[in-house]
């Protein structure tokens, strides 16, 4: 494929991808260790019924009403956790599942008895996303990266995800030193002034922007798996916080590549006829990494082992 086809087809795509996976995979680190890596599973049920209701409010997919719907249903599932804790008098964690699981049949019952297909918001792009149809139609090559007129065509999914990036990406910059207190010691970044439940709450916002953020481009099954794979498998590359971070990032970018390309390419290299769900192939890819790091990982065998800062 020379640049006249890459760069209109595949170029928006695969950046799109690397973009979701990354911004996916640093909070996810942190999410990792402090075990909360599902939180991003949680997010991604909670955050598909507000989304579809801001869908049919609102009557347009654009970030800023996503948001806002993603982040009312996450205080609705709060409150019914709440609820259902008290008035069923059971743990939090099966009132979690209960609210989690409800929310979500609700969001998929909302998308298939609402007309939102014409948007690309229905159960098949919430789920499997929608990377293939990311096509730049006014690129005619690698020139049209420095072309102003073609630029402005450029799908919105690549710099709104490249924006979220960006955003997450100076959070963990930011607070980089109280997020690896409070990560590793909570008891003692409690003792010298940090305020960790503002923070831990600060972590799980960015997570939730990343998620919402990718939703539309890439779907649920993506989101969740780049919050979890990416970090696990770097937890088993290496007990440094930063070089977790830098093997996490790898990784991502390395499933993202990878399962895009055997998405389009792979199946025709065994013979089949029709590629296969880029995000899905991209998750898929991400769960190989996370396989192979637990069979041959440096600190395979000593997993549980409190990293080192």
């Amino acid at each position: 494929m020379n640049g006249a086809e890459f760069v209109p087809l595949s170029l928006v795509p695969l950046l799109t991808g690397i973009c979701v996976a990354v911004a996916c995979a640093l909070p996810g680190n942190f999410l990792v260790l402090r075990r909360q890596a599902l939180i991003g599973d949680a997010i991604s049920h909670v955050v598909l019924p507000g989304i579809v209701v801001a869908f049919l409010i609102g009557g347009t997919v654009s970030t800023l009403p996503m948001l806002l719907g993603a982040a009312g249903a996450a205080v609705i599932a709060v409150g019914a956790i709440e609820a259902v804790r008290r008035l069923g008098r059971i743990e939090t964690g099966a009132a979690m599942g209960v609210v989690f699981t409800t929310m979500f049949a609700g969001g998929v019952l909302l998308l298939e008895q609402s007309d939102t297909s014409s948007v690309h918001l229905d159960v098949e792009h919430a789920l499997y996303g929608n990377l293939e149809s990311l096509i730049w139609l006014d690129a005619t090559g690698w020139s049209s990266l420095l072309d102003p007129q073609a630029l402005a065509s450029l799908p919105v999914e690549l710099p709104r995800m490249a924006a979220t990036l960006l955003l997450v990406a100076a959070f963990i910059a930011l607070f980089w030193r109280p997020l690896k207190i409070s990560t590793f010691d909570e008891g003692f970044a409690r003792t010298i002034g940090l305020r960790t439940s503002p923070l831990g709450l600060a972590l799980v916002i960015m997570a939730a922007i990343a998620a919402v953020a990718a939703f539309d481009a890439v779907g649920s099954i993506i989101v969740i798996a780049m919050f979890i794979c990416p970090p696990a498998a770097a937890r088993l590359m290496t007990n440094r916080l930063e070089h977790q971070v830098a093997w996490s990032v790898g990784f991502a970018t390395l499933a993202a590549v990878m399962g895009y390309v055997l998405a389009g390419y792979g199946p025709l290299w065994i013979g089949m006829q029709d590629s296969v769900s880029a995000a899905g192939m991209i998750a898929t890819v991400s769960g190989v990494i996370l396989a192979v790091t637990a069979l041959v990982g440096p600190h395979r065998l000593r997993g549980s082992a409190a990293p080192v800062g």
